[in-house]
């Protein structure tokens, strides 16, 4: 669309913002640009959490099998699906959890529905008045064994043996092979 009209105190042509959004998507499309393709998520077993109990001040991490609910203070944290993507993209690591309360009465209340992002812990943490819980990681394997019950993901063998299977090869260096060097002085 144009509007014919004074701009700058000059004479022209005024050109709409439709005009200018065509141009682009007609460039794109001629210069063969399409858009990123999406990387496959990673599905993981175990989600990894950071907790802080406001009245000690410690922050404990811990980690949760999918569908396992584990209790962090009157706190009780299910995590239901775990995904990361490839290293050879940007990092999003996303988890979606359910938390509940356990109240002075002892009864069970849902404080807690929804997506947690690792990347921005506070934008979807569980702020409690005593209690926060965020999402910090999801993984292949743990050290802790998996519950009895456990029917999510797989979990990875050789992460289970210590070794992470998205690590790169580099070779190990022994303490022969690292030589600590001197800061120099300034």
């Amino acid at each position: 669309m144009r509007f014919a009209g004074l701009r700058n105190g000059r004479a022209g042509v005024v050109r709409g913002p439709g005009v200018l959004a065509a141009t682009l998507i007609a460039l794109g499309a001629s210069a063969g640009v399409s858009s990123p393709a999406l990387a496959e998520k990673i599905v993981n077993p175990v989600a990894v959490f950071s907790g802080l109990d406001k009245i000690t001040g410690r922050i404990i991490a811990f980690d949760v099998y999918v569908g396992e609910t584990v209790q962090f203070g009157a706190l009780q944290v299910t995590p239901r699906e775990c995904n990361t993507r490839p290293q050879t993209e940007a990092p999003q690591t996303t988890a979606f959890v359910e938390v509940d309360e356990i109240t002075l009465n002892n009864e069970v209340r849902r404080i807690f529905t929804g997506w947690m992002f690792a990347a921005s812990p506070g934008l979807h943490a569980v702020e409690h008045a005593v209690y926060d819980v965020w999402l910090t990681d999801c993984k292949q394997s743990s050290s802790v064994a998996p519950p009895a019950n456990y029917s999510g993901p797989p979990i990875s063998e050789q992460a289970a043996a210590g070794e992470d299977p998205l690590a790169g090869t580099a070779p190990k260096l022994g303490p022969e092979q690292v030589v600590p060097r001197i800061k120099p002085p300034r």
